[in-house]
């Protein structure tokens, strides 16, 4: 089983608010979407917090053009959230795949109890009809929110994840630059208590949700 950082959270957050990854613009996300923090060793995926996040405060609209508040649907419910955008064309389909594959390999009762919530970073294109599409050919079961992206990025912000507005490069491609990082919310406490780096893969995965699950550290 691969070891975990500890580092405190205040110290994560402010770093981990200016590291985006360049989803969509041809450079390596690799290079940027990872925090480094003070004190902290090694290079793998998972970092426990000793310094949990609170849940982010946040009402947006799924994929059924419906209210979804955040904290309220997600009580008490292992829950990973990401930030991302359906036209990202290698970390986030990446990233959800690899939770796709490791929640199948889950008992059919802990499948149920885990819900994964992927929030755009790009609101004006992700609509809910075009978002609920894409996660569908990921997980039907996965859950899609799209909303004002002011919203957006203050939500993130709570989490320590800093996301930038989409916008357009020289050739028309149109860029959203946003963390890459995975945090994993404890049903005992609804405290994000664990993060996953861009570069965790479908067996880190596999090995660390069904502690997730029942809220223990992995």
């Amino acid at each position: 089983m691969h070891s975990k950082k500890k580092v405190l959270a205040a110290a994560f957050a402010a770093v981990a608010a200016l590291t985006l990854s360049a989803c969509g613009s041809g450079e390596d996300p690799a290079d940027t979407s990872v925090a480094e923090v003070s004190g902290a060793t090694g290079s793998k995926p998972a970092t426990v917090l000793d310094q949990p996040f609170t849940k982010p405060d946040l009402v947006l609209t799924d994929t059924h053009g419906k209210k979804y508040d955040l904290r309220e649907r997600t009580k008490g419910k292992p829950t990973l959230i990401y930030f991302g955008y359906t036209n990202c064309p290698d970390v986030c389909p990446l990233t959800m795949s690899n939770i796709a594959l490791a929640k199948r390999a889950l008992p059919e009762a802990d499948q149920d109890k885990l819900q994964v919530v992927f929030v755009t970073t790009d609101p004006e294109r992700d609509t809910p009809a075009s978002l609920g599409s894409w996660l569908k050919a990921q997980d039907p079961d996965f859950t899609g929110l799209t909303g004002d992206f002011p919203a957006i990025q203050a939500g993130a912000r709570q989490i320590g994840i800093g996301i930038d507005p989409p916008k357009k490069e020289k050739d028309g491609t149109v860029v959203s630059m946003h963390g890459a990082q995975v945090i994993a919310f404890s049903p005992k406490t609804d405290k994000g208590y664990v993060l996953y780096s861009e570069d965790t893969t479908a067996e880190d995965y596999t090995e660390d949700l069904p502690k997730l699950v029942e809220g223990e550290t992995p």
